[in-house]
């Protein structure tokens, strides 16, 4: 599927503004991002319920703009099942069946191979109200999948279901989109959702599309500002580039010391050139950083450290983040594992003295600012 130039407008206000992507076939793509920023507009415009100011829509290079939702071979699973109450979960899955007037005959054996794909078989004579919010929704994959669409659109299909139920149905979609190998695409404002199940990730705001990408090009390489705020947690510094020292490896990389005008200098790699007196954004994840109550025993150059005090930590059972203030007024957020048994309680508690330590190869600079 190509999009290309696509650009939608209500009234005075501009969803989409010169939407361009390419979907592979058989990928589980996904459309990432807060409410109002588009992505259920474009979602809609491919399934053909809605049609672009501007721009051009294929599949497999034939143009499907002119085409009637129908006609596209394009399903969608919605947010609220849209399942008819009155009908059982069998008819609900063979209701397509019915209206593309399948032989009769066909119809059980189709219904139950795609019950059993969304292992529903057992539930069959059953009507929507006596199934769960998840079932309800893996009867509507069911449904959307029976009529074996190039394309399968999902506009935020778990948002609905409690959060242990999304963990376990996000698993029983990315199985299913294994078992058919279609193409799925898959809106949601959840990063962790979409960071799950993706093969590729298009992370939008205001109608542009900011970075498309793998899940891990997307949360270890954001492009933009939004995008490593909005992709998990993240320390966010702008700064000036002091200095940029090719340095001698294999690899085209610098290594950049940055004026942070909260912190003083920090050291950071990238691979893309830059030269002093550039502004920059600077991001450090909080699993990166190391967090300790002795001094770390180290003489490398390219390691940043800090002493600070904790201000807040919070302790989740398998993790505990710790909010440190360094120099009595930057907040680090720092996340520390808990990968081995301990007895003795947390090591670090509140108002603790601190180093924060991290590589240079850990931090990278956002994006460079325009001049």
């Amino acid at each position: 599927m190509v999009i290309e130039e696509i650009s939608k407008s209500f009234g005075d206000f501009k969803v989409l503004n010169n939407i361009g992507l390419s979907i592979k076939k058989g990928e589980f793509f996904s459309l990432l991002g807060p409410s109002g920023c588009g992505k259920t507009t474009l979602l809609r415009i491919i399934a053909g319920f809605e049609s672009p100011d501007v721009g051009t829509l294929t599949f497999d290079g034939a143009d499907v703009l002119p085409l009637p939702p129908n006609r596209r071979q394009a399903n969608t699973v919605f947010q609220n099942y849209a399942l008819f109450p009155h009908l059982s979960v069998f008819e609900n899955v063979a209701f397509p069946l019915r209206i593309r007037r399948v032989p009769k005959t066909d119809i059980p054996s189709r219904v139950t191979e795609y019950l059993k794909l969304v292992q529903l078989e057992g539930h069959a004579y059953k009507k929507p109200n006596q199934l769960s919010g998840g079932q309800k929704q893996r009867v509507a994959i069911a449904r959307s999948l029976i009529n074996e669409p190039r394309v399968l659109l999902l506009d935020e299909p778990l948002s609905a279901l409690d959060a242990k139920l999304r963990q376990h149905m996000l698993i029983e979609l990315d199985q299913i989109h294994d078992k058919i190998g279609i193409t799925f695409i898959y809106v949601t404002h959840d990063q962790q959702e979409a960071l799950s199940v993706s093969d590729r990730i298009a992370v939008m705001n205001q109608g542009d599309v900011l970075q498309v990408g793998t899940p891990h090009e997307i949360y270890e390489s954001p492009a933009t500002d939004f995008v490593a705020r909005f992709i998990g947690e993240t320390n966010l510094f702008d700064g000036m580039v002091a200095s940029a020292v090719l340095m001698p490896k294999p690899e085209r990389e610098y290594l950049v010391e940055l004026d942070i005008p909260e912190l003083g200098r920090i050291k950071v790699t990238t691979v893309d050139e830059v030269k002093p007196g550039q502004e920059v954004s600077f991001t450090i994840r909080p699993e990166k950083i190391l967090i300790s109550k002795e001094k770390p025993a180290t003489k490398r150059e390219d390691i940043n450290l800090f002493q600070g005090g904790v201000d807040e930590p919070i302790y989740s059972g398998f993790q505990t983040k710790f909010y440190v203030k360094v120099q009595n007024k930057v907040l680090f957020r720092v996340i520390k594992q808990h990968a081995t048994y301990s007895d003795e309680g947390p090591d670090i508690l509140w108002k603790d003295s601190v180093f924060l330590s991290w590589s240079a190869n850990d931090g990278y600079i956002v994006e460079v600012k325009a001049s």
